[in-house]
């Protein structure tokens, strides 16, 4: 931040800004009703008050300014100890009804006499059908922002248009920037977004970025893609993280890389969520801290079901050491869940990560064609950050002919990939793995089978007496296969 740009007090919104509010500029906030703008603004109003920027809020409807006060009482933001003190409401109406510079300058001498930095003028569009003067309102915004521009202060202004409207009316060219805020329907459920089409002499992020409304008022969360720095790593680390387990170690040559991103995939019930709690008993017994997030398995189910393999992870829980998250994929969406994600894994210096499964973070992706920029963005802010991070991911099908991972946009993004299925041999079913990928590392690929009992995950001997194990659909070497459609 330079002293020529303002904080606006919404984190996210300063990001997507390029820092915050440039001085001396005007911004038209945009959007259809129930987007968002008057909270937006209106938090940003109460933001500048508290840092003891004085604000002017300026009402132009006919309606008393009581009426707005009522609407932010519900938000930590407002601060009704600031009203009065350092913002102040006026009513702009009875003088827009005489004329558009008694207007003016009832509005400049507000601001100079409170020393405003910010002068909030809450629905242009009014202003347009009062006056219904296309020009009148031109000169009236172009007169008043130069004025606000001398007196060192900050126009901030809502209307009520779709960006597209906007674009064709004199405030898109009147002012030095425009913020929208969105909504759009996908199913049952309603997102908002927020873009910042323009702002002047600012290099902004480009691009709708989500927008959600709490207690705390608005919250924005910058598109991953677009926050994203990806770090050299000409050298990356050689050290290996382990899971506990000699054997499956020594197929990873050690473990995994530090700071990869492995996927684990397999069937339902084969055994991820518990190699998952392997992985970060192994992180607790090597003094690190570990963070899963889970979004099928509540913290007792992945607690008890460690437990019956003798894997506490209590202790290390009560400690701090280990936290587990339990966030269904409800109405959250990716960027919420992976922002607060990181944010944890900043927070807490977390260096394991597990997130179970893959598939729960997929189905919050509201746009499916971002899903392998997002992917890739989320692996690369992960390595950034200097994280080992393991996913789950259930294949659709208990046993089938072919092995393909092509619905699952993730496998280009990460380094390492571990298979574990069932197989049908000789009449019962048994759990196999393999290690089919780990980029820039050796690695053993022999297809193994494993077992899961009191004593844990225990990796075995490689299968030799069987092929097409990998597809679940194995046969004993040296049998023929039967034709198709034939019976045995």
């Amino acid at each position: 931040m330079t002293e020529d740009i303002v904080s606006t007090g919404v984190a996210g919104l300063d990001v997507i800004l390029d820092g915050g509010l440039p001085r001396r500029q005007a911004i038209v906030v945009t959007g259809e009703p129930g987007s968002g703008k008057t909270i937006l603004c209106s938090q940003m109003a109460f933001s500048f008050a508290a840092r003891g920027m004085p604000v002017v809020i300026a009402t132009v409807t006919s309606e008393p300014h009581e009426k707005l006060v009522a609407a932010l009482r519900g938000f930590s933001f407002f601060d009704p100890a600031r009203v009065g003190e350092e913002v102040f409401f006026v009513s702009a109406y009875p003088w827009l009804k005489k004329s558009p510079k008694e207007a003016r300058e009832m509005l400049l001498a507000a601001v100079r006499e409170r020393g405003a930095k910010m002068l909030f003028i809450d629905g242009l569009r009014s202003i347009r059908d009062l006056w219904q003067n296309e020009p009148l309102l031109r000169e009236f915004l172009y007169d008043l922002n130069v004025g606000l521009s001398v007196a060192d202060c900050i126009g901030l202004f809502s209307t009520e248009y779709p960006l597209a409207r906007l674009l064709e009316l004199p405030e898109a060219t009147t002012v030095d920037g425009i913020v929208s805020m969105s909504t759009f329907a996908d199913g049952a459920r309603s997102f908002r977004r927020a873009e910042v089409h323009k702002l002047r002499g600012r290099a902004h992020k480009a691009g709708t970025h989500v927008a959600t409304i709490g207690k705390e008022g608005v919250n924005i969360i910058p598109r991953l893609e677009s926050v994203v720095q990806p770090a050299d790593r000409a050298m990356p680390p050689s050290d290996r993280l382990s899971f506990g387990l000699v054997e499956l170690d020594a197929l990873l040559n050690g473990g995994l890389p530090r700071n990869s991103t492995t996927l684990v995939a397999g069937s339902t019930g084969v055994g991820k969520t518990l190699l998952a709690a392997h992985f970060v008993a192994a992180g607790v017994e090597a003094g690190e801290r570990s963070l899963v997030f889970s979004f099928f398995e509540p913290p007792a189910n992945i607690i008890q079901r460690a437990r019956r393999v003798g894997l506490d992870l209590e202790e290390a829980i009560a400690s701090g050491q280990v936290q587990i998250e339990y966030h269904p994929p409800l109405e959250w969406e990716a960027d919420v869940m992976v922002d607060h994600i990181l944010r944890s894994v900043r927070e807490r210096k977390v260096t394991r990560l597990v997130i179970d499964s893959v598939v729960g973070l997929e189905q919050t992706i509201s746009d499916k064609t971002r899903a392998s920029s997002f992917y890739n963005a989320l692996v690369v802010a992960l390595r950034g950050l200097g994280v080992t991070t393991l996913l789950t991911k259930e294949v659709s099908k208990l046993a089938g002919p072919e092995l393909d991972f092509s619905d699952t946009p993730i496998t280009v993004a990460i380094e390492n990939f571990v298979f574990l299925r069932f197989v049908e041999l000789r009449g019962r079913l048994h759990r196999i793995l393999s290690v089919l990928k780990m980029r820039d590392s050796e690695y053993d690929g022999d297809v193994r089978e494993f077992s899961i009992a009191e004593a844990g995950f225990r990796v075995l001997a490689p299968v030799s007496s069987a092929e097409g194990l990998l597809t679940g659909m194995a046969r004993a070497v040296g049998t023929s296969v039967a034709p198709e459609g034939a019976r045995e």
